[in-house]
C-alpha cells in the first residue's frame, strides 16, 4: 500500500535573534515590510517582533539597490505586506546569513497523513510512505514517523534498528527534504 504524506507549514516560523531590549532570543514576524526609497536606491526590511517585549527588529531584505535593478512585482509584495513573500524570504538562506538568524519550526507545521485517524488504517504487511515537504522545515524523521503511526518515538527507533522500518535516507537527525521508507509488519 502507498501513502502520501506532507508536512505543511501552519504559520510562520519564530526568528531566532537576541532582542537588545530584554535579551529574549525570539521574534515572530508577521508578514510585514518597511520600504525606504532615497533617491534612485531602495531599502526593505521584513519586521519582526520581540516575543517578550514587543520590541521590532529589521531583517534586511534590500540594502542601497537601484530602484531599476528590482523586480516591479517584488516591490508591491512588499508595499502589499504579502505574508507568503514573507515566508519565501525566511526560507531564504542568504537572507538568513546576511541577517545572522536561525529559525524556530516548534509548533509551526503539522503532518498530513490522509487517513484522519491511524487507528483507522487497514493492517498490511507492507506500507510504503511518500513524504512531501511544502517548505523547508526542518523535522526529525523519528518524530515525523511516531506522530504519523500513532507511535511512541522510542517504538520508531525500535523498528529502525529491526530493520522493519526502512528508507534510503538516515533517519536520525534533520530532514526538510522529500524523501520515502518502507514499514514492514
Amino acid at each position: 500500500m502507498l501513502e502520501n504524506w506532507v508536512v505543511a507549514p501552519t504559520c510562520l516560523p519564530l526568528v531566532l535573534r537576541r532582542c537588545h531590549a530584554c535579551a529574549s532570543e525570539r521574534f515572530r514576524a508577521n508578514g510585514k515590510f518597511r520600504v525606504n526609497a532615497n533617491h534612485k536606491l531602495i531599502d526593505a526590511w521584513l519586521l519582526a517582533l520581540c516575543t517578550a517585549c514587543g520590541e521590532t527588529t529589521k531583517l534586511t531584505i534590500l540594502e542601497r539597490m537601484n530602484v531599476r535593478s528590482v523586480r516591479p512585482e517584488l516591490l508591491d509584495r512588499m508595499h502589499d505586506n504579502d505574508p507568503v513573500l514573507a515566508a519565501e524570504l525566511l526560507q531564504d538562506p542568504v537572507v538568513r546569513r546576511r541577517n545572522r538568524v536561525a529559525l524556530d519550526w516548534e509548533d509551526a507545521w503539522r503532518l498530513d497523513t490522509g487517513v484522519p485517524d491511524h487507528r483507522d488504517r487497514e493492517v498490511f504487511e507492507v506500507i510504503d510512505v511518500s513524504v512531501r515537504f511544502e517548505a523547508r522545515i526542518p523535522v526529525r524523521p523519528v518524530r515525523l514517523l511516531a506522530e504519523g503511526f500513532g507511535l511512541s518515538r522510542a517504538e520508531v527507533e525500535r523498528l529502525v534498528t529491526e530493520g522493519k522500518l526502512v528508507s534510503a535516507v538516515r533517519l536520525s537527525g534533520r530532514l526538510s527534504g522529500d524523501f520515502t521508507f518502507t514499514l514492514k509488519r
